[in-house]
């Protein structure tokens, strides 16, 4: 696993949905790409259109997928864009004060995204988890 001081993936909570999952983990994961690219681009044209009841859901629907995978700043992220996003359909106003977490958002996913596919694929090089066992070579 990655290292346990990586500030993109709570590999605790990783490891936790791994375990939960099992045989599906790697579907799911499957699904939390296909909804994530979904939701940033959703969310990133509601910016454009300066319509914040379009992020409301896509941000979301990102923040829940990203904490099940232990993607914290992803999450944090998402939910920073819900809130503002909601606080600005209740008053009325556009959401130009999400625009820098919009801004951040897709590098994120993107890079979160490539840790937590690089950790779930079964051909990369593990250390062993058992005291006095070598990988096979």
């Amino acid at each position: 696993m990655s290292s346990a001081s990586d500030p993109l993936v709570n590999w605790d909570a990783f490891s936790n949905a791994r375990a939960e999952l099992g045989a599906n983990f790697v579907r799911i994961l499957g699904y939390f790409r296909e909804d994530g690219v979904k939701s940033v681009s959703q969310i990133e044209d509601a910016m454009r259109s300066q319509n914040a009841a379009a992020m409301v859901l896509p941000a979301h629907t990102l923040k829940g997928e990203s904490r099940q995978f232990g993607a914290d700043p992803l999450a944090e992220i998402a939910e920073m864009i819900e809130a503002i996003a909601r606080d600005c359909v209740e008053s009325r106003d556009t959401p130009s004060p999400a625009l820098e977490h919009v801004v951040q958002l897709r590098p994120l996913f993107e890079s979160t995204l490539a840790l937590l596919e690089r950790e779930a694929n079964p051909l990369v090089a593990r250390k062993p988890t058992a005291f006095g066992r070598r990988p096979a070579f």
